[in-house]
């Protein structure tokens, strides 16, 4: 199950990365390098969400839900380990205490 999850997720990953990639930035033109914005909105035109934005989204959502399922997984084939349980204690024996000064 986990080589299962961990491939979907190595896909997921590709996916998103292309997706990302493959956007066009909020000032792409030549008027965003000397900021203008092209509307007199306050945040910048916006139109709909096209493909990308909602592909980006839905493999933003599966990453995560992925690295979940992989983090739940791996946690329970290896067992409930702390990470300091492989570390050896040495129990000593607490000083004495001594004669007060004079």
């Amino acid at each position: 199950m986990i080589w299962f999850v961990g491939t979907i997720h190595v896909i997921v990953c590709i996916i998103l990365i292309g997706v990302v990639l493959l956007q066009q930035g909020k000032s792409a033109d030549l008027a965003g390098a000397f900021g203008g914005q092209g509307s007199q909105t306050a945040f910048g035109p916006r139109g709909a969400a096209n493909l990308l934005t909602k592909v980006t989204t839905w493999a933003a959502i599966l990453f995560m839900f992925t690295s979940i399922g992989l983090t739940v997984l791996i946690q329970r084939s290896s067992g409930s380990h702390s990470v300091l349980s492989g570390i050896k204690t040495v129990h000593t024996t607490p000083a004495k205490p001594g004669s007060p000064a004079k």
